[in-house]
C-alpha cells in the first residue's frame, strides 16, 4: 500500500478512520437475506398475542359461567325436592284427618249396632246397618287402615288408651283389656287413632 492511500485512510490528526466494506458477493446477499427472515419468523404478530389472550379470558369467562350454571342447577333441584316432600307430608296429613273424621261414621255404626243387639232386635234392617259398617271397613282398608286388636289383650300404651280399670281377683286377667269403649286404628304401620279401653287390675297389682 502507498503513503498517498494510506494517508486516506487517516484523518488530520493521523487517526485511523473506520472503513465500511460492502460485500457485494451475491451469494453472501442471500444468506445474509434468509438468516434474517428467519428471526423475523420466529417472533408471533403483535394481534396473535392479543387474540390469544382474549380467547383466555373469555375461556375463564365460559368456565365461570358453567360453574355458576351447575350450582344453580344444584340448588334448584335441592329445592325441588324438599318442596315435594313437603306436598307429600302434606298430602299425608290432610288424608290422616279426612280419614280420622271417617271413623266417626265408623263409630256411629258400632254404636247403633250395639244398641240394637242389646235390645234384642233382629232382622233385614240390623243386618243392613252390619253389611254397611262391614263396607265402610273395606273401604278403609284399601286405605291401609286397619283395627287394632284390644279386646282381650294386654294393655299396651303404645296402642291403647286406658280411660278405666275394672277390679279382677284372677291375677292372670291383670292388665288385660276387658272392654272396649272406641276401637282403634292403625294407617300401614303408624297408629292413627288408639283404641279407648278399660281394663282389669288385680287388687294385689301396683297401681300404675
Amino acid at each position: 500500500m502507498n503513503d498517498e492511500n494510506r494517508k486516506s485512510r487517516e484523518d488530520d490528526r493521523g487517526e485511523p478512520v473506520p472503513v465500511k466494506v460492502v460485500d457485494r458477493r451475491w451469494w453472501a446477499r442471500d444468506d445474509a437475506d434468509a438468516a434474517g427472515a428467519g428471526d423475523a419468523g420466529t417472533r408471533r404478530p403483535t394481534y396473535i398475542e392479543d387474540l390469544e389472550r382474549r380467547l383466555a379470558e373469555k375461556t375463564e369467562q365460559v368456565q365461570a359461567l358453567q360453574a355458576q350454571y351447575r350450582r344453580a342447577t344444584e340448588e334448584f333441584d335441592e329445592v325441588r325436592a324438599r318442596m315435594r316432600r313437603d306436598v307429600a307430608r302434606d298430602v299425608a296429613l290432610g288424608r290422616r284427618q279426612i280419614l280420622v273424621e271417617l271413623l266417626e261414621v265408623v263409630d256411629n255404626l258400632d254404636r247403633a249396632l250395639t244398641a240394637a243387639r242389646d235390645g234384642g232386635s233382629a232382622g233385614p234392617l240390623l243386618q243392613g246397618v252390619e253389611m254397611v259398617r262391614d263396607q265402610f271397613l273395606a273401604k278403609l282398608d284399601g286405605f291401609g287402615v286397619r283395627r287394632v286388636p284390644a279386646l282381650g289383650e294386654r294393655f299396651d300404651p303404645a296402642r291403647h288408651e286406658a280411660v278405666s280399670t275394672l277390679p279382677t281377683s284372677d291375677p292372670a286377667e291383670d292388665d288385660r283389656i276387658v272392654g272396649v269403649i272406641k276401637e282403634g286404628y292403625t294407617i300401614a304401620d303408624d297408629l292413627l287413632r288408639p283404641a279407648v279401653v278399660v281394663v282389669a287390675r288385680h287388687a294385689g297389682a301396683p297401681v300404675g
